[in-house]
């Protein structure tokens, strides 16, 4: 356990600098996605063109959508450490923000309650400066023993998160690739870059419906 705890929380990265682009975003009618997570978001290990986030673009082109995803990941990431980073996010126009926190939490022994209250407060703060944000929650297990009551707990989490906030929820974000040593790195913990293309997968059938919804809000209020 120790060893694993050593391997996920691995010290924050910096920042993405992915803010130059975010001014000309606001007032135009480009969707912006923010990815708001850890090292499975970030592309731990790889190039950030890799990750998940980078991979998403192709499929929002071929959908003849325009939007951009930001890359907010940060390698070791906690909810709470990505409550505070939130604001420099916040300041530019969120119009969908996909959560993928919590498994550092878990693995650092954080309270359940305390993980649920950090989400809420990611939730609340983007909602309180882009109200019409949706959100896309990614859930997370903890690969322990079945029956142990925190486990459960927290799994169980991300779909009442999910539910109180009208979100859309991903059930397991690493499904099909948690446990594949052919999709893990040499950790067998973080996705190489056929890992990453799953996970842009699963990402996708959750974003997809939601960006047709925001891409057909701003058509009709362009209409308007």
């Amino acid at each position: 356990m120790r060893r694993l705890l050593g391997i996920i929380c691995i010290a924050a990265a910096a920042l993405p600098l992915e803010y130059a682009p975010a001014a000309k975003r606001e007032s135009s009618n480009v969707i912006t996605i923010l990815s708001l997570g850890d090292s499975l978001t970030a592309g731990y290990g790889l190039p950030r063109t890799q990750a998940f986030p980078a991979l998403l673009t192709d499929k929002i082109r071929a959908a003849d959508i325009r939007a951009d995803v930001i890359n907010a990941g940060a390698s070791g990431d906690t909810t709470g450490n990505a409550l505070r980073r939130l604001p420099n996010f916040l300041r530019h126009k969120v119009d969908i923000l996909v959560i993928e926190l919590g498994i550092n939490d878990a693995f650092r022994g954080v309270p359940v309650e305390t993980i649920r209250g950090n989400l809420q407060a990611i939730i609340d703060q983007t909602r309180a400066k882009w109200p019409k944000v949706e959100i896309i929650i990614a859930g997370m297990q903890v690969p322990l023993f079945a029956n142990d009551p925190y486990v459960l707990a927290f799994s169980e989490m991300f779909g009442d998160v999910a539910e109180k906030n009208h979100s859309a929820l991903i059930p397991f974000f690493l499904k099909g690739v948690g446990g594949d040593p052919t999709l893990n790195q040499a950790d067998r913990i973080h996705p190489n870059a056929a890992g990453q293309r799953v996970l842009a997968e699963t990402v996708w059938r959750a974003l997809e419906p939601v960006l047709q919804k925001v891409a057909s809000a701003n058509t009709a209020a362009r209409v308007e």
